[in-house]
């Protein structure tokens, strides 16, 4: 949700802390500020709302020399987008400042109780309540200070703290929020995720739930919320810099676009081998476990929710098993029949989901066992997993995910392989078939993605609508849902990704000259039902627009444009027909001159609830 960067060491912090901020902002731009511990032994605190640049054009590199130092961008929960409401916030001394990414659900209660203690509170913010919680805490041992405040917490939280009385420490926490701690040479860094420190380190302590981290330029001690001193591993990086920088595109999200058919390649390597096995050796362990499995979850929220419909969809297509995508956020508080014959397969690119996180939990409580599908190494969702299948995607930046949806497709094909084979469901003839379709998909990846140009032209065209539909059937109304999110997440123009058959059951009275249809047309067992459809709405005199199979002329007696993608098998078409479609709603924001790597009001994890 937000950024969160922190700095101790000799150097001075600021230049380190706002280009952490930088490269964090994909968490949320709301505002933005940073504290300093002065050379001349002060607290300096600037901030102000809206982007980054507002406070970097504000310091105009004047910022004070001095260390440590915290940061902090923001994405507005509680209190409005402000200058005042910007973090860091500061005790009543002004000598402790504190940033913060999550919820304190608590939060009036203890700010009731504290300014009946005469604390002074100036801000709208959850956040403002853990500064002064901390300081009624403290008396000499910051940590100390720290840990007694956050047991009084309900929430969640990931805090950086620095206090004048402390020039060689900042302390940082967390609780379902991520947080890690980078360690260099006489120097360390706190930070929301790695591209904010990768240019000083890639040696990283993931923190774990209730931890609380004494960073100094030594290194990192850590405790838990009972005092007690925990041991955590030491990660080493394997990417570097450039992998999370634009590399010459004007946007992360094209960028992101284009590097598909590399993350594609990864998402199969060592799982897909040259006589088109697929072998998942993360599922090998708890085969057992699988093998009692008698219904399937599919979790996941926006662009993970439409990959986890199809990959329930596979699941129970070559498995033969009951499987159903969940959305995250409703199935902790509607939860269906969960028991230790239940797969649970929760996915998230981040691995911080909190809507995804919490009915995993509940999934786990009650005996079921969890499969995750993510990208990121270490993260919460991973913690409680009995088996986690890592997309190998490496790092996406921009806001609206691009080649997480595709390779969380991809794995989760390969688990329905898995799963089926398991199950006596697939002959080797049929897995080979599949496994050499998955093979061909980066080089068809490729090709699909060569039609930028023509699409660029159509965007343009499209610049102006208010309004565009989105239809397709079986896998193609997953491809359809995640069509339609793009257009809205990037661009703004109102989009909805309907299946094909409902579309005569109302959503046709819609269909105009001014509302363009988009329609999934690639080659399938529903593919003449489809056509019936699209002529359907080509008699309303809607505009079409087809992404249809490679040698398809049918559909150009019905679609005025057709988006052709190389043919391949109908189960794993999504991986290469959202290609079109996610250029397609770059070039509509491209055209309508809005901010495409940080759309307005979204942020890249959602880790509250």
């Amino acid at each position: 949700m937000c950024g969160i960067v922190g700095y101790v060491g000799p150097r001075d912090a600021a230049p380190i802390l706002l280009d952490g901020l930088r490269r964090l902002e994909y968490r949320g731009y709301d505002s933005a500020g940073i504290a300093l511990l002065t050379d001349t032994g002060d607290v300096f605190v600037e901030k102000r709302a809206g982007k980054l640049t507002n406070l970097t054009d504000h310091l105009n590199g004047s910022a004070p020399a001095g260390h440590p130092g915290i940061a902090h961008t923001r994405w507005a929960t509680h209190g409005r987008p402000n200058d005042t409401n910007a973090h860091p916030h500061t005790d009543c001394s002004g000598r402790l400042a504190l940033i913060h990414n999550g919820i304190i659900e608590n939060y009036r209660e203890l700010g009731e109780r504290l300014r009946a203690s005469g604390h002074r509170f100036v801000s709208e913010t959850d956040t403002e309540v853990l500064a002064h919680l901390i300081e009624e805490k403290y008396s000499g041992d910051l940590v100390e200070a720290v840990r007694l405040a956050l047991r009084e917490v309900r929430g969640a939280y990931a805090i950086g703290v620095m206090h004048h009385d402390h020039p060689n420490r900042i302390v940082g926490a967390r609780m379902n929020v991520p947080l890690i701690v980078g360690l260099g040479k006489g120097e360390a860094f706190l930070a929301s995720d790695v591209p904010a420190i990768l240019e000083h380190t890639k040696n990283v302590v993931i923190l774990d739930e209730g931890d609380i981290a004494d960073v100094t330029p030594e290194g990192v001690r850590i405790v838990s919320l009972d005092g007690d001193e925990v041991q955590r591993d030491v990660t080493r990086i394997k990417w570097n810099i450039s992998a999370a920088e634009k590399g010459g595109f004007p946007h992360f999200t094209l960028k992101e676009i284009y590097e598909q058919p590399h993350a594609i390649q990864e998402a199969l390597r060592g799982r897909v081998d040259e006589r088109a096995t697929v072998r998942l050796l993360e599922l090998e362990a708890i085969e057992e476990k699988l093998q009692r499995v008698e219904r399937v979850y599919v979790v996941g929220c926006g662009t993970a929710g439409y990959a986890a419909q199809a990959g329930a969809h596979l699941i129970q297509q070559w498995a033969g098993l009951p499987a159903v995508a969940q959305v995250g956020s409703e199935m902790r508080y509607a939860p269906p029949p969960i028991d230790d014959t239940t797969l649970v397969i929760s996915v998230s690119q981040s691995g911080e989901t909190a809507d995804t996180l919490a009915p995993q939990k509940l999934a786990a409580e009650r005996g079921a066992t969890i499969v995750v599908v993510t990208n990121v190494v270490g993260s919460a969702i991973t913690r409680e997993a009995d088996a986690v299948c890592y997309l190998q995607a490496g790092p996406e930046i921009a806001v609206a995910s691009t080649k997480a949806f595709v390779t969380q497709v991809v794995v989760l094909e390969m688990i329905a392989v898995h799963l089926a084979r398991l199950r006596g469901r697939m002959s080797p003839h049929h897995e080979r078939i599949i496994g050499e379709a998955m093979r061909e998909l980066p080089a068809q990846a490729a090709e699909a993605l060569r039609s930028a140009p023509r699409i660029k032209k159509l965007a343009r065209r499209m610049a102006g609508v208010r309004d565009v539909m989105y239809i397709g059937r079986g896998l193609g109304h997953t491809v359809a849902m995640e069509g339609a999110l793009k257009l809205k997440e990037l661009s703004y123009v109102h989009a909805e990704g309907y299946a094909a058959g409902e579309l005569k059951h109302g959503p046709i009275a819609l269909l105009d000259p001014q509302t363009p249809l988009v329609a999934v047309a690639t080659r399938s067992a529903t593919y003449d039902k489809l056509v019936s459809n699209v002529a359907e709405a080509r008699a309303r005199e809607a505009p079409v627009i087809a992404v249809a199979s490679e040698g398809d002329e049918e559909i150009g007696r019905y679609a005025g444009e057709v988006l052709y993608v190389p043919e391949t098998l109908e189960e794993v078409m999504p991986v290469i027909a959202i290609l079109p479609l996610q250029l397609l709603a770059y070039e509509v924001a491209v055209a309508r001159g809005t901010d495409v790597d940080q759309p307005r009001n979204l942020a890249k994890s959602v880790t509250v609830e």
